[in-house]
């Protein structure tokens, strides 16, 4: 077998492959990614992006490419829960004020024109099968092609961006979670025939008791509606998906009137035993941008975003140290050890949310006063476009100022024990800060420039 050489290989090229793919392509380095779909091709996943998951698109090139697909501009959104419903606009991003729902067929096409227009190879219908080594470090692919035929490429990196079930992950050894957290919920979804075009603006989430529902517009006229409900232990039998959803919406009313008059289109989809995580995602020759590094439940929407920003960020990272081993693995550590670190608190905040549990007191509280307050509706839903953290959010002193304010409305036994709750929760995630931040080695210091010797500049001048 001859191997073919190149600079980068992508294994995957949805989202955080076509990114990384983009970067280095633009940088001038031969890059080849490939994948096992046609496009387009339609993947299980949610696929609200917030603003500063739609301006991500941009530097990427796509930013046309997706708009003509003709997802809505949702300008507004909205919250409800315990009986309050807070509004508020988006908080620009780089000139974004709204957000896009855009089914993942048109989106991930989009990104691989975008790739191919900036110089990557793409090759669809190619399996990969095996990882190539030499020296301690991985220094290519094998894939079968569409004729059956095994195909070996060779190239400096190899970047998994394959997904939840990485292949390039678990080749690697990377598959086991340093940190991982289960979600108490599991997660169904269908798309509606829009029958509402005055809340064809609105990105809109309810709760009600342990539930969560959604509905986001997206293109082609459709409305997509996810419920999240209690996670069950059980693998779903035929026909448990839609019974699940089904039941889910009618235990949320807000939810049940927003699909009235929708017709729905296809079936019901599934995604149970959900487990957020971060993995070892950098090593010689190797990177794990996109789920098959980091994932969050979905019940903050935050994957596509994330997986653009560092599949971009990756490429443009070591796109200029690719022929410097030692170069090359510095930048890797570092581009991880930066993703980890800007990511841990979204990851944080989507666990809590994904707890499957009532509003607590002071949740509630936060709803009552953003209901009035336009500033802190605003700053709330900032959080979800990574413009506000949540610490920013839940100061001490806001945190004082709304547990006072449960307090004085009764049940101060409840609110007292959901005050030792969140204590709680800060302990353990600054003990899981803690320990995500040791998981990583630090990247290795350059190493010093030879001192250079009295010949390397000639004979010595005598004065």
């Amino acid at each position: 077998m001859t191997a073919e050489q190149v600079d980068a290989i992508v294994v995957g090229a949805r989202c955080a492959g076509s990114a990384a793919a983009i970067a280095l392509a633009r940088a001038g380095r031969r890059v080849i990614a490939v994948d096992s779909a046609r496009f387009p091709s339609d993947t299980v996943s949610t696929h609200l992006l917030w603003p500063a998951g739609v301006a991500e698109l941009r530097p990427l090139g796509a930013a046309a490419l997706v708009e003509r697909l003709g997802a809505p501009h949702l300008t507004r959104a909205r919250a409800g829960g315990s009986g309050f419903c807070v509004t508020s606009p988006f908080s620009p991003v780089e000139g974004i004020d709204y957000a896009l729902c855009v089914r993942r067929p048109g989106l991930d096409d989009a990104l691989v024109r975008a790739a191919r227009a900036a110089g990557a190879e793409i090759r669809e219908r190619a399996k990969v099968t095996e990882i190539v080594r030499d020296s301690g470090r991985v220094a290519g692919v094998r894939y079968t092609d569409r004729s059956g035929a095994t195909v070996e490429l060779r190239a400096p990196l190899v970047i998994g961006a394959d997904g939840r079930r990485s292949t390039v992950a678990r080749l690697v050894g990377a598959d086991r979670p340093y940190l991982s957290t289960p979600s108490g919920r599991d997660c169904y979804f269908a798309y509606w025939r829009d029958a509402n075009p005055a809340e064809r603006h609105v990105a809109a989430q309810w709760r009600a008791g342990a539930d969560l529902g959604t509905a986001f517009p997206c293109d082609d006229g459709l409305l997509l509606s996810l419920v999240q409900p209690p996670a069950e232990s059980a693998e779903p039998g035929p026909g448990r998906a839609e019974a699940r959803y089904l039941a889910a919406i009618e235990r949320l009313p807000a939810l049940a009137d927003r699909l009235a008059g929708c017709t729905r289109v296809g079936r019901v989809r599934a995604a149970t035993g959900i487990v957020s995580y971060f993995r070892r995602s950098a090593g010689p020759g190797w990177a794990l941008p996109g789920d098959s590094g980091h994932f969050k439940d979905p019940v903050t929407a935050q994957g596509i975003r994330d997986a653009l920003r560092y599949g971009r960020l990756l490429g443009a990272a070591v796109a200029p140290v690719l022929d410097d081993p030692v170069a090359l693995d510095r930048a890797l550590l570092d581009w991880e050890r930066r993703r980890a670190a800007e990511c841990l608190d979204m990851y944080q905040w989507t666990n809590r949310l994904a707890r499957a549990e009532p509003m607590r007191p002071l949740e509630i509280e936060l709803y009552r006063a953003a209901q009035h307050q336009p500033a802190l509706a605003l700053a709330a839903t900032e959080i979800f476009s990574r413009t506000t953290t949540p610490k920013q959010l839940l100061t001490p002193a806001r945190v004082t100022a709304l547990t006072a304010r449960a307090l004085l409305r009764g049940a101060p036994a409840t609110v007292l024990v959901n005050l030792g709750q969140e204590l709680r929760d800060a302990a353990a995630e600054w003990l899981q800060a803690r320990a995500a931040a040791q998981a990583i080695p630090p990247s290795p210091a350059p190493a010093p420039a030879p001192r250079p010797s009295a010949q390397a500049y000639g004979p010595l001048s005598r004065s």
